[in-house]
C-alpha cells in the first residue's frame, strides 16, 4: 500500500503542507520514495507536565513537534528514523490513559492517545512500517534503547540517597546517562564527579 503512493501528486502536496507548517525551523521532509501515512495529536509526557504534540507518520520516519496553531504552524521539529524505533505498551496511570513508549537508541519517551482504539491504530501502523522498513534494509531493531525521562512529579526525594526532599533550594538533577533506569537526584548527589564517565 505504501509504495504505490510514493510518487503521487497528492503525497507530494501533503508532505509540502507539513513542511510549510514547520516553516524555516523545520528540516525538508520530501524525499524520493517517502510517503506520509498519517498524522494526529498525541500527549507526550514531558519533564514538568504532559503536553500535546503533533505527530506525522511516514513510511521511514516519525516526525513530531510543538503545536503553535493546529494545522497551520508547528515548531521544535524532531525526526526519528523508524528503523531505530521499538514500542512498548504501558499501563494507564491516574493522569494518563492509553500510554505507550517510543524507544530509540538516542531518546525514549512516553505518549498517550485520546482513546484505546487510537492507541491500537498508532501502534499497529508504526509496527507495520517498522517491519516493512527492517525487511527492506536487513537491519535489526534497536536493542539498547535510551532511558526515558522521569517527570518531576514522579518523586519528591532524591533517588540516590532516598532521604533528601526536593525544594526551591534543593533542585532536581535528571540523569539518563549510561543506564536503562533513569534517576532524579539532588544536584549534590548527581554531580558529574559522582558518576562514572561514559
Amino acid at each position: 500500500m505504501m509504495d504505490h503512493l510514493a510518487n503521487t501528486e497528492i503525497n507530494s502536496q501533503r508532505i509540502a503542507a507539513v513542511e510549510n507548517c514547520f516553516g524555516a525551523s523545520g528540516q525538508p521532509l520530501a524525499l524520493p520514495g517517502r510517503v506520509l501515512l498519517g498524522e494526529g495529536i498525541l500527549t507526550k509526557e514531558c519533564r514538568k507536565k504532559p503536553k500535546p504534540r503533533i505527530f506525522f507518520l511516514f513510511n521511514d520516519i516519525l516526525v513530531y513537534g510543538s503545536i503553535i496553531i493546529n494545522k497551520r504552524k508547528y515548531n521544535s521539529q524532531h525526526i526519528i528514523p523508524l528503523e531505530d524505533v521499538t514500542l512498548e505498551t504501558l499501563p494507564d496511570t491516574l493522569q494518563m490513559k492509553n500510554r505507550w513508549m517510543i524507544k530509540t537508541s538516542k531518546k525514549s519517551f512516553v505518549v498517550s492517545a485520546a482513546s484505546l482504539t487510537e492507541r491500537k491504530e498508532w501502534i499497529s501502523h508504526l509496527e507495520e512500517c517498522i517491519k516493512h522498513l527492517l525487511s527492506k534494509t536487513g537491519r535489526q531493531p534497536c536493542r539498547e534503547p535510551a532511558a526515558p525521562w522521569i517527570p518531576d512529579k514522579a518523586t519528591d526525594i532524591c533517588m540516590r540517597c532516598t532521604h533528601t526532599k526536593f525544594s526551591t533550594l534543593t533542585r532536581r538533577h535528571h540523569c539518563r546517562r549510561g543506564t536503562t533506569a533513569p534517576r532524579v537526584f539532588t544536584y549534590k548527589e548527581g554531580t558529574p564527579a559522582r558518576f562514572p564517565t561514559y
